[in-house]
């Protein structure tokens, strides 16, 4: 069964072409509304779920939350396809950061929105996929591999 997300309370959440404009407890300056430190937000699900939903081929939406844990999904996925080929954090950093500032085409506040929730969720990988001392976690990037709902990402 898949995971979906548990942010399904979607009174008084902005919404931009149907996309949540979830809370996010991040740094980064953004259109996000900001959450508590202790609490979960979209990106820790991301990351959370991410190992299992990457086995389903296919993904019912239940929530307009689980459209931004798909785009979530995909984008770790293409993440790590590039952390791959990184052998070091200095060097994961580095490719990491420019594929989250890739432009996206779409409007305004969702664009804006979605680089924010992208440089975030790249900050947050790299702490999963390096282990404390620089080296690769093999165990997350051996899912680089992986096609989440049978589609290939470049």
């Amino acid at each position: 069964m898949v995971y979906h997300s548990s942010f399904v309370d979607e009174e008084g959440i902005t919404k931009a072409c149907g996309c949540p404009l979830l809370p996010l407890k991040s740094h980064i300056k953004g259109p996000a509304p900001s959450s508590g430190q202790d609490q979960t937000d979209i990106v820790d699900e991301a990351i959370t779920f991410f190992r299992a939903n990457v086995f389903f081929r296919n993904f019912d939406i239940k929530s307009s939350a689980d459209k931004l844990l798909i785009y979530l999904t995909f984008y770790i996925n293409v993440a790590l396809k590039r952390l791959e080929g990184c052998r070091t954090l200095a060097e994961g950093t580095k490719a990491i950061i420019n594929l989250g500032l890739e432009n996206v085409p779409v409007p305004e506040l969702l664009r804006n929105y979605l680089k924010q929730i992208r440089e975030e969720t790249s900050g947050r990988l790299l702490s999963v996929a390096y282990r404390h001392n620089g080296t690769p976690n093999k165990w997350w990037l051996a899912f680089a591999k992986r096609k989440f709902m049978n589609i290939i990402v470049p």
